[in-house]
C-alpha cells in the first residue's frame, strides 16, 4: 500500500560544503473524479489510496449520503483514477454543481461554505472527557502511525479515537481528504463517531470543523493552528478544540471542560 502512494526520485543534495545525488521518496499527487449517479460531481487532488472510503466521505460531507443504505453501486476504477457512486436519491442539478474551492492543501472542494452548512448543523451533545495525559499519548501514537509521512514528508494524516486509542487512521495528501477517509471507512464498516474524538496533522479551518461536526465528534486535536472561524465554530457547536500539541504542551481554544486537569 506505502509503495503505491510513493515515488523515487534522483535530487540533488546542497550544502554549503558539499554537493551529492541521493534518492528520495516522493509522494504521488492522483486526480480522483467522483461521479454521482452518473453526474461529474468534483475532481480531487489525492493520495492514490483508500478511493472508495475518499469518495464515501467526500459525500457524507457534502450533505449528499446520510448512511450506505442509501448507496445502491459503488464503482472503483483506479487506474482511470474515477469512483462512480449511485444512490437511491437524486440530487437537483444546481446543488451538485455548487462548487467551493477551500483553503485545503490538496486543493479541498466543496459544495458550500461555511454560512450555507452551519445552520445544519446541531450543536454536539456530548459529556466525553479525556485526561491530559491520555491527548498527549493519544498524539504520540498518532505520530508513530504516519509512515508516508516520515518516509516523505508529504500527506496529512487523521486518526478516529475513542479513549483507548486509535480506532482507524489514514494519510492523504490534502487535510480534507484525510478526514473523508477516515469518515468515509465509518460509514461503510457501520462504525460509530459518537463520545469519539479526531486527531489531525493539519490547520483547523471552518471546513475541517464542520466535518467533524457533523459526525458528532466532541474533540478535534490537532498539531497545527486553528483559524479564527475555526474557533469560533467549535465554541458555538460545543467542540472542544485542542491545537499545537506539541511534545508535553498544547492550547485549548474551545469548551476546555471536557479536559481532566491533574
Amino acid at each position: 500500500m506505502v509503495e503505491n502512494e510513493i515515488e523515487k526520485c534522483s535530487v540533488l543534495r546542497v550544502t554549503e560544503q558539499e554537493s551529492y545525488r541521493i534518492k528520495d521518496s516522493l509522494v504521488r499527487e492522483f486526480p480522483l473524479t467522483i461521479i454521482l449517479n452518473n453526474r461529474e460531481l468534483v475532481t480531487l487532488l489525492c493520495s492514490p489510496s483508500d478511493l472508495k472510503y475518499l469518495a464515501v466521505g467526500f459525500l457524507a460531507a457534502e450533505g449528499l449520503l446520510k448512511s450506505k443504505d442509501e448507496i445502491t453501486k459503488i464503482l472503483v476504477d483506479a487506474r482511470r483514477g474515477v469512483v462512480r457512486v449511485e444512490t437511491k436519491t437524486d440530487f437537483p442539478s444546481d446543488l451538485l454543481f455548487k462548487r467551493l474551492i477551500t483553503s485545503g492543501c490538496g486543493r479541498g472542494a466543496s459544495l458550500y461554505g461555511a454560512a450555507d452548512a452551519q445552520g445544519q448543523i446541531h450543536k454536539v451533545d456530548s459529556q466525553t472527557s479525556l485526561p491530559i495525559v491520555k491527548i498527549f499519548s493519544l498524539v504520540t501514537e498518532f505520530q508513530q502511525r504516519s509512515l508516508v509521512f516520515r518516509i516523505t514528508g508529504g500527506v496529512h494524516s487523521a486518526a478516529l479515537c475513542s479513549n483507548d486509542g486509535i480506532l482507524i487512521f489514514n494519510e492523504d495528501i490534502g487535510r480534507h481528504n484525510a478526514i473523508d477517509k477516515i469518515f468515509g471507512e465509518c460509514i461503510l464498516k457501520d462504525i460509530p463517531t459518537n463520545d469519539c474524538i479526531v486527531i489531525t496533522s493539519g490547520r483547523i479551518s471552518s471546513e475541517i470543523l464542520l466535518k467533524v461536526a457533523k459526525r458528532n465528534i466532541s474533540m478535534l486535536i490537532s498539531k497545527s493552528a486553528p483559524t479564527n472561524l475555526g474557533r469560533n465554530l467549535a465554541n458555538e457547536l460545543g467542540i472542544t478544540l485542542i491545537g499545537f500539541v506539541r511534545g508535553q504542551r498544547m492550547n485549548v481554544y474551545a469548551n476546555d471542560w471536557r479536559i481532566i486537569k491533574g
